[in-house]
């Protein structure tokens, strides 16, 4: 069993994403259509697991072209199935994640096409919980909660993917009423 610890906001993760993004472009070059800092730790104010989450836009999930960039800088491609599909808006999208080296600093890095569905989804979450302080401080209660009453990792992750899938209806309608878009190449956080 692999415990969840949820923390409170940390002013460092910014920085992290900063220095992780800059290694991953510079491995990955051309393949990079953007470096997102997406997931709980791009949200000021938010409560997280200390594991920074970076979206990588690509234009083509390629696993025979994008492994061995990453591999050549440490990052090992995780085997687990449901870390190469996911769904989101009713479609099944390919994705990679990526592992750090060994005793390097926590994070998952996401390669998900850029027109995809579920890049959308990634940056909308963070988005939406950046100008809604309300729900921020809502979702961040609830993994608090669902932490201290589900300390197995797999069970936390199952439980929070339906919950999430309640938080992002509210974020759908925030982005109809605000006209909200994926908008630049990068995060600058």
């Amino acid at each position: 069993m692999r415990p969840v610890a949820v923390v409170p906001y940390r002013d460092g993760w910014p920085a992290d994403f900063a220095e992780l993004a800059g290694r991953l472009r510079d491995a990955l070059g051309a393949e990079a259509v953007a470096v997102d800092h997406v997931g709980s730790t791009s949200v000021p104010g938010l409560a997280a697991k200390d594991c920074v989450d970076v979206q990588v836009r690509v234009r083509a999930v390629d696993r025979a072209r994008q492994e061995p960039l990453l591999a050549a800088i440490g990052f090992r491609c995780r085997p687990e199935p449901w870390n190469r599909v996911e769904v989101s808006g009713g479609r099944e999208c390919r994705k990679l994640v990526f592992a750090p080296p060994p005793g390097a600093r926590s994070c998952n890095v996401h390669l998900r096409r850029a027109d995809g569905p579920n890049s959308r989804f990634a940056l909308l979450f963070r988005d939406y919980l950046r100008a809604d302080g309300a729900a921020r401080d809502g979702w961040g209660a609830f993994k608090q909660r669902l932490a201290a009453s589900v300390p197995d990792l797999f069970d936390y992750g199952r439980i929070k993917a339906h919950a999430t899938q309640v938080l992002m209806a509210g974020a759908e309608r925030w982005a109809a009423s605000t006209g909200w878009t994926v908008d630049g190449p990068d995060d600058p956080r």
